[in-house]
């Protein structure tokens, strides 16, 4: 099926602008049953890859050598808010790892939660690391360099081995040779792969149909999934699209979002990966693309899309508090499958 996904920005009866999506439907072997017109568009795959970043230290059986929980393990494939909780559990991971604060790379930024941002503006010498909402990815990464005897410091930097590694992992997860990613600096200070999107969406849909009894590969991206479907406030937070796709949706979604407007599913049921990208980075517009796309699909059933309502059609409201209009995805069908 070959789609044509927009929001468009309407204030009262006028079309203000429009956000062109670009997205790729895949399942496990890189089929694509629905795609729009560029689903080889590459782009960076920002913190959307962050389960497969994850996947070496479960995969080699380092996450056990650690007696990481699963909630641990969500918080390591986490965009999080920066709440006490979460920063409760990055603590935690490295306390057991006999690491501090100051060994984390990913550097301050204000986190996203309101209580601790609240907390940080009375108290600004508290900011840290901690914060970030890549700190658990840090702590992840740190604890496998230890496992692995590797050094920690400048385990960020592309050359180091535990980067080295995540290449190869997001690579081969995603249906490519390590070799057909290209590499930057991410916000937090590790690499960042750019790949197409279909390869993105077949990387999730690797992720949706991991069995428990499948090989090790199989078995580690299962445990992965299991952990951030049953915590997904671990993953991201209270009132977030991540979050709200995975609660309201009974766990037949699994989102992670990366930044300039990059999301992607893993759908269980289906043994489908998604992956959307607003091309002109903004955020906004995902929540109604990635809603109207997921039924399209006929993902989800009535009562699930409805409770994502507010998604689907978001309000704007001006500076006194105003309703002044909408988002909405147009979606329409191009062309047949295999067309």
């Amino acid at each position: 099926m070959r789609i044509q996904l927009d929001v468009v920005v309407w204030r009262g009866a006028i079309a203000e602008s429009r956000h062109r999506i670009e997205a790729a439907v895949a399942d496990p072997d890189g089929r694509l049953p629905a795609a729009t017109a560029v689903p080889g568009l590459v782009t960076t795959f920002r913190s959307a890859a962050k389960p497969f970043q994850l996947l070496p230290l479960v995969e080699r059986g380092h996450a056990d050598r650690w007696g990481f929980g699963e909630e641990e393990l969500a918080v390591m494939a986490a965009s999080h808010t920066g709440s006490a909780y979460h920063l409760g559990l990055v603590t935690g991971i490295l306390g057991r790892i006999g690491l501090a604060e100051r060994d984390l790379a990913c550097g301050y930024h204000d986190p996203a939660d309101p209580a601790a941002l609240d907390h940080l503006r009375v108290h600004p010498e508290s900011r840290s690391a901690l914060y970030n909402n890549c700190s658990g990815k840090h702590a992840g990464m740190l604890a496998l360099a230890l496992a692995e005897g590797w050094p920690t410091a400048g385990y960020q930097h592309a050359d180091h081995p535990v980067q080295q590694l995540m290449r190869q992992s997001v690579a081969e997860s995603c249906g490519l040779a390590p070799g057909d990613l290209l590499v930057a600096v991410d916000g937090c200070s590790v690499s960042v792969f750019a790949l197409p999107l279909y390869a993105m969406a077949r990387g999730y849909a690797r992720l949706a149909a991991a069995a428990d009894d499948g090989d090790a590969r199989e078995r580690a991206l299962a445990r992965i999934r299991r952990a951030m479907l049953r915590h997904p406030r671990a993953v991201s937070g209270p009132g977030r699209l991540s979050s709200e796709l995975t609660e309201k949706s009974g766990g037949r979604v699994l989102a992670k979002g990366g930044a300039e407007g990059l999301k992607c599913l893993a759908l269980p049921e289906r043994r489908l990966g998604v992956a959307l990208k607003c091309e002109d980075g903004q955020a906004r517009a995902l929540g109604p693309a990635v809603v109207a796309l997921l039924e399209r699909l006929g993902a989800l059933d009535a009562e699930r899309l409805s409770a994502l309502a507010e998604w689907r059609e978001p309000v704007m409201k001006n500076a006194a508090g105003i309703e002044v209009g909408t988002l909405r995805a147009e979606i329409r069908s191009l062309a047949p499958a295999g067309a």
